[in-house]
């Protein structure tokens, strides 16, 4: 509810919570009292305050993104696993970034796994989703400039400006970025790596990013 989205349907189970607690809780939604076993076949995990709720999923479009005046953006290319993108959204979440923008979704983000591993950050922060060509061509029509995450012909991070309107992009671990983007952005940029291997977890590698990019603009 903080993050703007409207509860539709709320469904209780008295002996954790009341009709009472419930109404206050979600004005407005179509209340239901359900008992034990049915609230147990439905519930997702173990250990809840005896609330279910439908929500009224949010517009994924591009245009749909509200953006400050410079604006700081996440991109992450096809990721699949809810855990990553979960942790993705916590990051974005605590750096308070404009959006996070995922190209070439590979599932519903509104998936359950997801919506647990984000700790519930996915409703607070901005979402969009598009095919890599207009994810790209919406970013340009902004003025954002674009920062690859990639190995081939890269800059240190550290020696980038991130001041101006900026889109961080990653990548899958197992492939990386696309040509698309590396040939898109106005320079590939990299995490030196000083043991044996030669990349991070997508979401680490992502924080360090954006926590540089936050220190640049003075954490604002």
């Amino acid at each position: 509810m903080k993050g703007g989205y409207e509860i539709t349907d709320l469904l209780f189970f008295p002996e954790k919570c009341t009709a009472e607690e419930a109404a206050r809780l979600a004005p407005g939604a179509t209340l239901y009292e359900i008992g034990r076993e049915v609230f147990d076949r439905i519930a997702y995990r173990e250990g809840s305050d005896g609330l279910l709720a439908l929500a009224r999923a949010k517009s994924l479009e591009l245009d749909a993104l509200q953006l400050s005046d410079n604006p700081l953006i996440l991109v992450a290319e096809a990721p699949e696993k809810p855990g990553n993108i979960g942790a993705l959204l916590r990051t974005a979440d605590a750096a308070r970034l404009d959006a996070v923008i995922i190209a070439n979704p590979k599932g519903d983000l509104y998936n359950p796994n997801i919506i647990r591993s984000s700790v519930g950050c996915l409703f607070t922060t901005q979402l969009a989703t598009g095919i890599t060509t207009d994810v790209i061509g919406f970013l340009k029509a902004k003025g954002v400039a674009l920062y690859a995450a990639a190995l081939q012909d890269a800059s240190e991070y550290h020696h980038c400006d991130f001041t101006t309107p900026t889109a961080l992009v990653v990548g899958t671990e197992d492939s990386g970025l696309t040509q698309e983007w590396r040939d898109a952005a106005v320079r590939n940029i990299q995490i030196p790596m000083q043991g044996e291997i030669d990349s991070m977890n997508v979401s680490v590698a992502a924080a360090v990013l954006i926590f540089e990019a936050k220190r640049q603009r003075n954490f604002q």
